[in-house]
């Protein structure tokens, strides 16, 4: 019995269903509908990709509008601190952990990532796919030892060297990094995380010498950085069937989408052979990026009901084949981790369903030993219409685990005040301060217990005042 390259036999070859003849004709409305799907499909994968030719223009690591850290492929850029609120290439950051950024190219040659020693402080690196899926798994939840580790692609054929602790494979080209270290909303904390931070590296293979390097973060050049209100729009419908066809080739068919893949590009080919059907393919685009991605944005069209108007996902970093909670959660927050990582709570309206708004006053309130249960932390973040933070005089955007003096009620229970005004200057240690206009709560817990994950615990509803 012969073998393909793959491995795979030429009679399991022939067992599969032919794939449709090139050269067929094809209707404007097929075109349209294939075209349409293709761009709910790959939108994930076409994001990622052109986070690459972004990042591959840059000279080294630095900070892009000196406030988010960026790197070329296969290099590793880190903040020292949270995140501001000026950042515009990720929506929901948080103001939780001190992050860092990498864009993986594997297809040109591994990457080491280095794991400094934490102690008891919190930490998780995300490491993802091209699908946005996770494929390895490095974090204080699985008791990481320090040291280096590699990722490799799917092509990469060399053995463990020396001093690497073990390596990961990646079945995409394409992938990225983003540590996330956990850091308290004190100055002393702010001094304390510096040393660790500063041991937090990532580079190509061949850069490896077998010796940790150690980077001041503090000292990180700045780049132009992307201004406006919303997130950059990384996918843009008038390019997008121009880079569909390199995004399926970084990005191999998990099993049983071979025949999807066979209808995009057969697509693909009539459009290249026919003017009309190539504009029918860019009023796909256009229309599927209005009518199917940007509904995703609002959190309240996607996932999970739960009590109280709140919505959660359980395969965040492990979509696999669900292709519309993998667009929508890239659409409104790429890069979330996996459940038993992070758990997420998201929240668009008020426990009456209507939606939140600066104009109300809020409160959320936690009953005695009804915190979130995390062995990580929790906090509650809020996000503008646009996902990003809303400067305040407080330069606040979270209260949770983070913030030492939050003050408890008589009866042991904690009330969080959402609103634009103060609600006192006894409760000021509470209050989360909210912009004109509409508004997002985001409920994240790290390492969650199993009473979030087997959905026993459930955030309190959002009442208004």
């Amino acid at each position: 019995m012969t073998k393909t390259s793959r491995g795979q036999s030429t009679i399991e070859k022939e067992k599969m269903p032919p794939r449709p003849v090139p050269g067929t004709r094809l209707t404007e409305a097929y075109t349209r509908e294939i075209g349409r799907l293709a761009y709910l499909f790959a939108w994930p994968m076409v994001n990622v990709y052109n986070r690459f030719l972004t990042y591959d223009k840059l000279p080294g690591p630095g900070l892009a509008g000196g406030v988010l850290p960026v790197a070329p492929p296969n290099q590793l850029g880190m903040l020292h601190d949270y995140m501001e609120p000026s950042e515009r290439a990720v929506a929901c950051p948080n103001q939780d952990v001190v992050y860092g950024q990498c864009v993986l190219a594997l297809d040109r040659e591994p990457f080491v990532i280095q794991v400094p020693e934490f102690g008891k402080r919190f930490w998780v690196y995300q490491i993802v796919d091209q699908r946005t899926d996770s494929f390895a798994n490095i974090g204080k939840m699985y008791g990481t030892k320090p040291g280096a580790y590699l990722l490799a692609g799917p092509d990469w054929s060399g053995r463990k060297p020396k001093g690497i602790n073990e390596v990961f494979r990646c079945s995409t080209k394409l992938g990225m990094v983003i540590p996330r270290v956990f850091k308290d909303d004190t100055p002393e904390d702010l001094e304390a995380v510096q040393p660790v931070i500063n041991q937090i590296a990532g580079y190509p293979l061949s850069m490896f010498a077998g010796k940790l390097k150690t980077t001041d973060w503090r000292n990180a050049q700045k780049f132009p950085g992307d201004t406006g209100k919303e997130e950059v729009k990384w996918v843009k419908p008038e390019l997008f069937f121009g880079q569909l066809s390199t995004v399926l080739d970084q990005v191999p068919p998990l099993p049983g989408e071979e025949a999807l893949y066979g209808q995009f590009r057969a697509v693909l080919a009539a459009a290249n052979a026919d003017a009309r059907l190539k504009d029918v393919l860019k009023d796909a685009a256009n229309s599927a990026n209005e009518e199917l991605i940007e509904p995703l944005f609002q959190f309240r069209n996607y996932g999970l009901p739960l009590p109280g108007n709140w919505t959660t996902q359980n395969n965040g970093a492990a979509f696999g084949t669900d292709y519309y909670t993998r667009a929508a959660v890239a659409k409104s927050n790429i890069l979330v981790n996996r459940q038993n990582e992070t758990k997420y709570f998201y929240q668009d309206l008020d426990g009456d369903g209507n939606r939140l708004n600066g104009k109300n006053s809020y409160s959320v309130t936690f009953a005695k030993g009804k915190l979130p249960p995390v062995k990580g932390f929790w906090s509650l973040t809020l996000y503008n219409e646009h996902h990003f933070f809303s400067p305040n005089e407080l330069k606040r955007y979270s209260l949770g685990t983070k913030n030492k003096g939050l003050a408890f009620d008589a009866d042991g229970s904690l009330t969080l005040y959402v609103q634009a005004k103060s609600p006192g200057k006894d409760k000021e240690s509470n209050w989360l301060p909210a912009p004109d206009g509409h508004f997002s709560l985001y409920i994240r817990s790290y390492w969650p217990e199993a009473a979030i994950t087997e959905g026993k615990w459930t955030p309190p509803p959002v009442k208004r005042a």
